[in-house]
């Protein structure tokens, strides 16, 4: 990454997409570099991958069956003696299919030479070294010609693909071995609050247990980050100014949880300013998740994510993601949106946008229902069981009727 220079915003009336535009003006895409194509799951295409064999990689058997020539069997039902098996396997020598024979045959397996249609075995009877052909089939049926689906050379994935397991298949049947792809980013998780108690320990009066560093761990998990460590922060001036220097010299990404707002103990902001960082922005227009903080130092990125957990996940679906995304070079960053109806009727914010947990169906028309839970308050994690996604609600004085048509994105790291 390289800064620009956006400007300061802490007005906190920056609308979301300003805010992720910010992001977009400054966040540049990571080095690229080698890797085996089984272990760049989740990793984003740096350059075009291309086949590197024609698929299929030589002319097959699309069936269990027996290899004949169509003129052969144009009488049946009709009997011809068997020439050989070909399996699925390799061949010494190239198959030979003698005129008048057939050849058994099975799936994926190499067509022998003068083959020019497959019987599958269900049309068939065979007995004492012969096979029975029920009825005649025109030339071409059941078999592969090499190259059908692509030849060698031929674009399978563009600059800026994040791979998932269908296009690993993909690249390893063609050949493909190495791809060239972005860097995956070093990310520092830093867990602010004199008041969160790790998980198995004992909470006290005025404690809580921890749910942001298990959250946000589990949710770039999910996505495929291994370059992560997670380290709890007291609210002391050292402490936070020891974190955040550590951060921003090792990592890419730096993602802290609490610590951003206006109160006396909220030291990240200044921290930062005192590093060297400069601010991006700081304090968005949406509900919940309004003190996000954003700064860059060289090449470090700096998100500050509010305490409350429900914000902390939002913030991960909006703008983590965006930030992850564009340090990968993908093409189309960020959380995709889509357009969907809400099921029932909801309240809105005369003020800030907000950010509606919900949960996914399909009606009988094919329309996206979008259904509200409840506990929406930033505090609340518990609704997480049943919601997958969240819908956007603009601004609004009053509230969002029922049958509305909204943007809403998925609620996953992927």
């Amino acid at each position: 990454m390289t800064p620009t220079d956006p400007g300061c915003h802490e007005s906190g009336n920056l609308s979301i997409s300003a805010a992720q535009q910010i992001l977009r003006d400054t966040v540049r895409a990571l080095e690229p570099v080698p890797l085996p194509v089984t272990a760049a799951l989740h990793r984003v295409s740096a350059a075009t991958l291309r086949a590197q064999t024609d698929l299929p990689p030589f002319d097959q058997s699309a069936v269990d069956g027996y290899a004949v020539r169509a003129a052969d069997i144009a009488a049946a039902p009709c009997t011809l003696p068997l020439a050989g098996t070909v399996a699925a396997a390799p061949q010494a020598t190239m198959p030979q299919l003698p005129p008048g024979h057939a050849v058994r045959i099975f799936t994926g397996g190499l067509l022998p030479d003068g083959t020019d249609t497959v019987v599958r075995q269900e049309l068939t009877e065979a007995a004492d070294g012969a096979v029975r052909v029920q009825r005649p089939l025109e030339p071409g049926v059941d078999l592969r010609r090499r190259g059908e689906e692509l030849s060698a050379g031929t674009a399978i994935i563009e600059p800026g693909r994040r791979l998932h397991a269908g296009i690993i298949g993909a690249l390893a049947a063609a050949g493909v071995a190495i791809v060239s792809v972005r860097r995956s980013p070093r990310i520092r998780v830093l867990v602010t609050g004199d008041e969160l108690v790790p998980l198995g320990g004992e909470a006290g009066r005025g404690q809580i247990f921890d749910s942001n560093g298990p959250l946000v761990s589990a949710w770039l998990s999910a996505a495929g980050y291994a370059d992560v460590s997670l380290r709890s922060v007291p609210d002391d001036e050292g402490a936070v100014r020891a974190a955040l220097e550590s951060g921003f010299r090792e990592a890419d990404l730096v993602i802290s949880t609490g610590g951003v707002s206006v109160g006396d103990r909220d030291l990240l902001p200044p921290t930062a300013a005192a590093l060297g960082a400069r601010q991006l922005f700081w304090k968005v227009s949406q509900k919940p998740g309004k003190p996000l903080y954003a700064a860059i130092r060289d090449n470090s990125l700096f998100l500050g994510l509010p305490g409350n957990p429900g914000a902390v996940l939002i913030n991960l679906a909006v703008f983590v993601r965006l930030a992850l995304d564009l340090m990968e070079g993908v093409a189309d960053a960020g959380p995709p949106m889509a357009a969907g109806c809400l099921a029932a009727d909801v309240r809105g914010d005369r003020f800030r946008d907000s950010w509606l947990r919900a949960r996914r169906s399909i009606d009988g028309d094919g329309r996206v229902l979008l259904h509200p839970l409840g506990r929406q308050a930033s505090h609340m994690l518990s609704n997480l069981s049943d919601a997958d996604c969240l819908a956007l609600l603009p601004a609004r004085e009053g509230g969002w009727a029922a049958g509305t048509t909204v943007r809403w994105l998925p609620l996953t790291s992927a």
